[in-house]
């Protein structure tokens, strides 16, 4: 008897998944892509809510070959994942959350587009309920494309569908020492090696699924995880990209994504320890990490905070996070006639602060919005400003930081 290959292989890291993992597996079920191209291999991490029963159960009656497998609690997503990906047979491998569902062609969909255009990973449209999905992948479906060219360095959720020769071929795995973000890690890495990625936006995939206990949401746990995930992945990008505009784009990602938020409004309220301490854990990423290309890439107000967590001036960014909590809108000063627009957030053209004008000048895709703006004229003035300082470095050297006139 020839046993054929499936088509996909999905991973099911289950923990505490009931009843969400009924309408999980339901949706597996329910794939227009014929049960005998589905492998499912299902990882019980050590729950202790019935979730592994039910598994079992699903496996006895399924038209899936379904495998179980049942351990001992890791403390997070990448164990039961990474035991999952190395039980898979299928040409591709899709990591399917218990708590989410798969729309009826998700599959199907996917593993034709991948064919068809021989892409190594490809991504579905998420949707969410009773959750906010992530929304800047899905402009517009994509036959090919890579992470330099896309949104999609803003989707690293490991609910993909990867090409499995292309994860044993580079010993791919999660890392198993992160407790948040190592579906970032692992994502961007797959983005890099990857010889194509497409992207479905025309039709819903994909499910995310807000739970009425919250169990869903990316680990709490202490501030410092958030500093260890942006660390892992801006090093990966260092490592694999080389300096420059491309690098940069990729850095932008963990700067706005897990750093900024750091340094947003709960940073008001973080006690004066704290505050001290996510200095300490930014200044290396700062100094390694913070370009001036990055830096303009940013909105004035996200410019401007990182700019001072960078220049080491916690006194200031109190004032700047705090006038954000207070949901004020910046007076907007419109000079060049009309070209130049600068966003007045705290210590604007303060001779105390000494913060360069370009801080606060906005690009054209927030100055838009201000009455009185000819566009064509702030964006050419900031990279006319970031050449000139990069031409002054190159002869005379110093640190990088962000923009100055």
């Amino acid at each position: 008897m020839t046993v054929t290959q499936p088509d996909v292989t999905v991973v099911i890291g289950a923990y505490e998944a009931m009843p969400y993992l009924v309408e999980c597996l339901r949706s597996v079920e329910a794939q227009t892509l014929d049960p005998a191209r589905i492998e499912v291999v299902a990882v019980d991490d050590g729950s202790t809510d019935g979730t592994g029963e039910y598994l079992e159960e699903f496996a006895a009656r399924a038209a899936n070959h379904v495998t179980v497998i049942r351990q001992e609690n890791s403390g997070g997503p990448s164990s039961p994942r990474n035991v999952g990906l190395g039980k898979a047979a299928g040409r591709y491998v899709f990591f399917l959350d218990a708590d989410d569902r798969l729309a009826p062609e998700a599959l199907e969909r996917m593993v034709a587009l991948a064919d068809r255009n021989g892409t190594d990973v490809v991504l579905g449209k998420v949707e969410g309920i009773n959750r906010v999905p992530p929304k800047a992948a899905w402009v517009e479906t994509l036959e090919r494309t890579d992470v330099f060219h896309s949104n999609i360095k803003f989707t690293l959720s490991a609910q993909k569908l990867f090409r499995r020769a292309l994860l044993e071929r580079h010993s791919m795995r999660f890392d198993e020492t992160l407790f948040t973000g190592e579906d970032a890690l692992f994502t961007m890495e797959a983005y890099l090696r990857a010889d194509g990625v497409s992207v479905i936006a025309d039709h819903t995939c994909y499910y995310l699924v807000g739970r009425d206990d919250g169990k869903h949401v990316t680990k709490s746990g202490s501030y410092t995880l958030r500093f260890d995930s942006a660390r892992a992945l801006m090093n990966l990008i260092a490592e694999m990209v080389p300096p420059g505009v491309e690098r940069d784009k990729l850095m932008l990602r963990p700067f706005l994504v897990t750093l900024l938020p750091q340094f947003g409004p709960k940073y008001a309220g973080d006690s004066e320890q704290v505050r001290r301490h996510k200095f300490e854990l930014a200044k290396p990423l700062m100094a390694a990490h913070w370009t001036d290309e990055v830096a303009l890439r940013l909105k004035v107000d996200e410019r401007l905070r990182l700019h001072l967590v960078a220049q080491e001036r916690p006194e200031l960014l109190l004032d700047v996070v705090e006038f954000i909590k207070s949901k004020k809108r910046p007076e907007a000063v419109v000079e060049g006639r009309g070209r130049r627009v600068y966003l007045a957030y705290p210590h604007f053209r303060s001779g105390d602060a000494g913060l360069p004008d370009s801080l606060y000048l906005a690009e054209p895709r927030e100055a838009r919005a201000v009455e009185g703006y000819r566009e064509g004229g702030a964006g050419v003035f900031l990279r006319r400003v970031m050449r000139k300082v990069r031409r002054l470095r190159a002869g005379g050297g110093g640190p990088r930081s962000s923009p100055r006139p």
